[in-house]
């Protein structure tokens, strides 16, 4: 980012009050600068429901545009829209093989594809585009053929996350041959940050209206700005976080708040827990949710391996009865029959100790229910964010911080983090996360 798209004037160190925190008031101008830059202050697109509305797709070859035009187009349709996908890539390795579509000029597949589905009342009519770099001439010649004989409403630049600064004069390059209204940034669920986003809606003047965030077909978020900057450097994404705590209906299961409110953790209870997880997303991006890490804080390989010991121990749960999944102490009734483990770790293909590693883990859990149970009014209504006052929001902190490795306790800046981190979830979860995340307490 140049260094005159920031204002210099934001801020003024030598005329600060000594008490305030210059490194927090750095950090919130910085955060303020880049928001008006990811926000060109255009609003973004909307398709009518009733009408057809044409979606053209362009970008850089490998960027991800027909996944995301899958994408999208499974995302209208999930809302209750007529949706349809037009393939104009001719030029992709493989498109000759389907030997009963003859027609090779994507302008002629595109035009006809369009006014087809026009007539059989498609609302969302996406059309996917051949990839291209600025320098293939011929190839952006063509992608303004495509657009004129479309005439889409909404032209979406798809860009590659991992690219970082290069896309700029590649955004360019396709905002002066076209159109481009809208912006998608894809493959965030790597380790880039997605920082060229920042280059991408100045080059366009375009706002962002979605990112990719993995490889299934339901993983395209709706871009939010403020988040999309709080994870970007490095503070997290606490609104995020609940949203995606909010999408399980945690709230809905009475059962589960009726037994936390006693003081009680089944083994069943543990299992749908671990299966709530798993439906929340990637291990990465939920860390990088959290204020103190990254998206890079676990690699590739380590979130596979966490995800996969997550299945096992599920694997192995799946190995017991009802009597085990449903009694009140699991532990006390394994360690009652040795022979409970024994079987168990045989119907599920692994070692007595992987058993037994369970077990240990499971009793940590139901302890800390115990203790929270016993914190009076704590889940009066459901409700735990507006029932806990300060003391017992530092006693479950403090249990919390236990049962924590260390080293993640450190990222998150020890105990003040961690608490730091839970007053926000409070805030957030109460409905009060507004404005910036991350500086609710500057």
């Amino acid at each position: 980012m140049p260094p005159s798209s920031m204002r210099r004037s934001s801020i003024d160190l030598e005329e600060m009050a000594s008490g305030l925190n210059k490194r927090r008031m750095i950090q919130h101008s910085v955060f303020k600068e880049l928001v008006k830059l990811v926000d060109p202050g255009v609003k973004a697109w909307t398709p009518t429901k009733g009408k057809n509305n044409v979606i053209m797709f362009v970008g850089l070859q490998g960027s991800g545009k027909t996944t995301t035009c899958s994408k999208l187009a499974y995302y209208y349709q999930r809302k209750g829209w007529k949706t349809c996908l037009i393939c104009a890539d001719t030029f992709r390795a493989g498109s000759f093989i389907f030997k009963i579509y003859t027609e090779m000029d994507p302008v002629v597949i595109a035009a006809e594809g369009v006014e087809k589905f026009k007539n059989e009342s498609f609302e969302i009519i996406i059309v996917d585009t051949s990839g291209r770099h600025k320098q293939e001439d011929s190839l952006f010649e063509e992608m303004l053929q495509v657009s004129n004989a479309v005439q889409p409403d909404n032209i979406v630049y798809v860009m590659d996350a991992s690219i970082g600064q290069a896309c700029e004069a590649q955004a360019k390059a396709f905002k002066d041959k076209v159109e481009v209204a809208s912006v998608i940034v894809t493959k965030l669920d790597g380790h880039a940050k997605g920082g060229g986003a920042l280059s991408a809606v100045a080059a366009t003047k375009s706002p962002i209206i979605f990112i990719g965030t993995g490889e299934h077909i339901d993983d395209l978020e709706p871009f939010k700005t403020q988040p999309f900057i709080s994870k970007l450097l490095g503070m997290g994404d606490i609104e995020g976080l609940i949203d995606k705590v909010n999408e399980l209906k945690l709230d809905d299961n009475e059962e589960l708040i009726d037994k936390l409110k006693h003081g009680q953790f089944t083994l069943r209870d543990m299992y749908e827990q671990f299966q709530n997880i798993m439906k929340m997303g990637p291990f990465g991006q939920i860390m990088g949710m959290i204020p103190g890490f990254g998206t890079d804080f676990m690699s590739k390989g380590n979130e596979q391996e966490s995800m996969a010991r997550l299945k096992k121990l599920m694997t192995i749960m799946d190995s017991m009865n009802d009597q085990e999944l449903d009694n009140k102490d699991g532990a006390k009734l394994f360690s009652k029959g040795p022979n409970r483990i024994a079987r168990v770790a045989r119907g599920s293909g692994v070692a007595t100790r992987d058993v037994q590693e369970l077990l240990t883990q499971y009793t940590k859990f139901a302890q800390m229910v115990k203790k929270m149970g016993g914190i009076k009014g704590l889940f009066k209504g459901g409700d735990m964010s507006k029932n806990v006052n300060p003391s017992q929001m530092a006693k479950l902190n403090q249990q919390m911080a236990k049962m924590m490795d260390p080293r993640v306790l450190h990222h998150m800046g020890g105990m003040s983090g961690l608490q730091s981190m839970m007053r926000q979830f409070q805030q957030g979860a109460a409905g009060n996360a507004k404005g910036m995340m991350g500086f609710n307490n500057m």
